[in-house]
């Protein structure tokens, strides 16, 4: 009992976090920390319990057996002490946020969760779809908050918040006709990505044909996943069932962009959502 007074919320926090995420890296990004500063704060809260509650490789992040006892009363702590913070606080607060959907991967439901269990206050409204619908509904006050791909320089301003990367990805199994045209999983115009694909192709000199039009990076990452064709994604955005397949197919290389994030968030509740947020989004694999 005598150590459980002494437990350093944060530091419980941290080992949550890890133990959910199974990373340091993406917990130190949605608590805005380094991977330096979570580790030694699971490392004094080990000490204090006298028990090893992570078994970490270079690779792999487990809970050990006592961490595993861990977790239930770890998240008691955490959800009494959230409830003591907030007795007297403002009310509910509501983010409206918008994210492009080229960055909307199988990795961001579990970020978004993560970031709502700890934001009880805050709720989220979250709006994906391409980056000038939602730059329009910003700008028109509809999103506090939108995270884009900055495609030029005609939008200034905003927090860089990741440089995103960009390939041609397939089924595993995928082959292409030698000769033939490269079958594509595209959107419909306007898309950038699809600018940016068929500009890519005809520098190479490299013939193409639409072998599946949707809406949304996933809808296309779902055609290529199916083995329709090869889809331009966006790496943080491409299904678990797809590779990057530009070298095997002899396809170019593809320009990288920036991740911005404009804000208009007042609140502090609705604020700290938002840095989580962000923090998650930094700390997502590439």
């Amino acid at each position: 009992m005598m150590a459980m007074r002494l437990l350093d919320p944060e530091a419980v926090e941290a080992f949550l976090l890890v133990a959910e995420l199974q990373s340091f890296t993406r917990a130190a990004g949605l608590l805005n920390t380094t991977q330096a500063a979570v580790s030694l704060r699971l490392r004094r809260l080990e000490d204090l319990l006298g028990q090893r509650l992570l078994e970490r490789t270079p690779r792999h992040v487990r809970l050990t057996a006592a961490g595993e006892r861990f977790v239930g009363p770890a998240r008691e702590f955490v959800s009494a002490g959230r409830r003591a913070a907030e007795a007297f606080a403002e009310g509910p607060s509501r983010l409206a946020i918008g994210i492009t959907h080229h960055l909307v991967g199988p990795d961001l439901p579990r970020l978004l969760r993560v970031v709502s269990e700890r934001e009880a206050g805050v709720t989220l409204h979250l709006r994906t779809a391409g980056t000038r619908a939602l730059l329009d509904l910003y700008d028109a006050g509809a999103l506090d908050a939108v995270i884009v791909l900055r495609h030029d320089e005609s939008r200034r301003g905003g927090e860089v918040l990741l440089t995103e990367s960009f390939g041609w990805f397939a089924a595993p199994d995928f082959a292409s006709p030698l000769g033939a045209p490269v079958p594509l999983a595209i959107q419909p115009e306007p898309c950038s990505l699809r600018a940016m694909a068929l500009r890519a192709l005809a520098a190479a000199g490299i013939p193409w044909q639409e072998a599946f039009v949707g809406t949304g990076a996933t809808a296309v990452g779902a055609a290529a996943e199916a083995g329709l064709a090869v889809a331009l994604l966006a790496h943080r955005a491409a299904p678990n069932g797809v590779v990057d397949m530009g070298d095997k197919l002899g396809l170019p290389p593809l320009p990288q962009r920036d991740a911005v994030m404009h804000s208009n968030v007042t609140g502090a509740r609705a604020a700290s959502a938002l840095s989580r947020i962000a923090g998650a989004f930094r700390a997502m694999p590439g």
